[in-house]
Order: C-alpha cells, then structure tokens, then sequence
C-alpha cells in the first residue's frame, strides 16, 4: 500500500513539473512574441512613463540624469527621421529558434521615406562563440512599390539577394529624396 501512494504521489509530482515547464515555455514565447509599436502609440508610452515617473518622485527630486536621456533619445530620434526620410510605422519581432550557441528571430518592419512606402521581412541569425556574436540576416522579403520605374524593383532584387540592409536603407533614403524632388519639379511645371 506505501509503494501505491508513493507512485501516486510521484505521478503527481511529475505531472506538476510537466505543467511548470509547460507554463514556463508558454511565458518565454509571451515575452518574446510580436509587438506592433505605431510612433504614436511609441510616443504615448514615453508620456506615459513620464507621468509615471513624476507622480513616484512628487515631493522628491526627479532624476534629472533620466530626463536628460529620454530628452536626448527624443532629439536623435527626430534628428534621424529628418536627415533619412526614414520613419518606420510598426515593427514585430518573434523568436523562431532559440538555443545555447544560436537565436534565429523573424523580424517586420514596416514604414515609408517620404513618400515611398514599403515592408521588410527577414530572419536575423545569431550565434554565439566563446568571444564574439555574429549576426547574418537571412530569407530577406522586401515589398515596395516600385510604381512606374524598374530600376526599384531591379534594386530590390539584388538587395533581397545579398540582405544588406544598410545599403538598402542608404539607397532607398537617397531614392526617395530625389523621387520628391522629381514630384515637386513637375508640380512646378504644370
């Protein structure tokens, strides 16, 4: 009859653990699924926080170090967005793989430079050795418009081929500005 209880109990006990794991993993990909973030949602958490932030220090002094640094961030954010064209509208980010030595993540950007809008797919393989991290991006997806000129989607096909994605964000900031210019000299003109 003990030995009964005993493997009823460790039955129990082995069910338990199964149902933490379980649990535990169901958490993991929570935290690590996708988010959509649109600049205005971005911008009401950051006032957000804010008004967190000064209703814990009233009557204390607010870390002026803190203030500084979002203000700082707020400012090259702007400044960047000014200089590139380059305004992303959403971004998700969900991990397909994740080992010891290696993390495959399947990222989506989305948004427009000036007026060219487009979306961007790809996986983002890191891995991991005793000294350094390496990062490769793979199975790059990108969708633009590319309306009356084949050079854009020439463009994007050795992009997509290659998955660089800073020589596609370089280009597409320098296209698009002088699409701009292109559009506004022959508004001028009509």
């Amino acid at each position: 009859m003990d030995n009964s209880i005993c493997q009823v109990y460790e039955d129990e006990i082995q069910s338990l653990e199964e149902e933490i794991k379980l649990l535990t993993e169901k958490y993991e990909e929570s935290q690590q699924e996708s988010t959509f973030f649109s600049d205005e949602e971005i911008l009401m958490s950051i006032k957000s926080l804010q008004r967190e932030f000064q209703g814990e220090f009233k009557g204390h002094e607010f870390p002026s170090d803190l203030k500084a640094q979002l203000e700082s961030l707020e400012k090259d954010l702007s400044f960047l967005m000014k200089f590139t064209g380059i305004q992303f509208t959403s971004h998700s980010k969900k991990t397909v793989e994740k080992t010891r030595n290696r993390t495959v993540q399947k990222h989506r950007l989305s948004g427009n430079c000036h007026s060219l809008s487009f979306q961007l797919e790809f996986q983002l393989l890191e891995m991991q050795d005793k000294e350094s991290v390496s990062a490769v991006i793979t199975d790059l997806s990108i969708i633009m418009e590319s309306g009356e000129n084949s050079d854009v989607s020439k463009f994007v096909s050795s992009t997509e081929e290659y998955g660089n994605l800073l020589t596609f964000f370089r280009s597409l900031s320098s296209y698009a500005e002088w699409c701009e210019h292109r559009r506004c000299t022959f508004l001028h003109f009509k």
